[in-house]
């Protein structure tokens, strides 16, 4: 049901912008529209930054999904956890990688386009649905962003994931010039 009304809420959201056009688009409103509160991502816990600016792309780190309370989502999809609970993980990567952009650009007006997704899905050998879990991390850069939001993407299962994370996505976003 909560999937259904993501959705219903994303189709909403692409018409709303059809009819008022993409110059209204304020993503900070979607996401307060939506609920979600973005968090400071903090300082990596390993050797690496959460996002590198090469001229007007930034490139995001992997981020692997967290619950409302910050405990990390872990399992395999196709034995330990449903499809839907993919989806949901993935959209939790979403407001992850969202809070990245945030704390980097200041302004999420500033994004022109995600350009780049790549999903990973810790998965059991013989899962099929990488897209249908990747799709929840999709659904929400297009509620957020409008047209802007629509990307390139790789859906890919893999035998494991740091940590047993149910899923990691990484991105390439464009942005106005500084």
């Amino acid at each position: 049901m909560i999937n259904f009304l993501f959705r219903f809420t994303v189709c909403y959201l692409l018409f709303i912008s059809f009819l008022f056009g993409q110059d209204n688009i304020v993503p900070e409103d979607r996401i307060a529209e939506m609920g979600i509160s973005l968090k400071d991502p903090g300082t990596p816990s390993a050797n690496f930054v959460h996002v590198v600016r090469s001229g007007n792309l930034l490139f995001l780190a992997g981020k692997g999904p967290r619950d409302e309370e910050g405990n990390t989502i872990t399992g395999k999809l196709g034995s330990e956890l449903t499809v839907e609970q993919g989806y949901e993980a993935a959209k939790r990567v979403g407001v992850a990688q969202l809070s990245v952009l945030k704390a980097e650009l200041g302004d999420l007006g500033k994004v022109k386009r995600i350009v780049k997704v790549l999903g990973m899905v810790n998965a059991h050998s013989e899962f099929t649905e990488h897209s249908s879990v990747i799709n929840g991390f999709s659904d929400l850069m297009v509620a957020v962003f409008g047209e802007k939001g629509k990307h390139a993407r790789a859906a890919v299962g893999m035998g494991s994931l740091p940590g047993n994370i149910a899923v990691e996505v990484e991105l390439i976003v464009e942005v106005e010039p500084e």
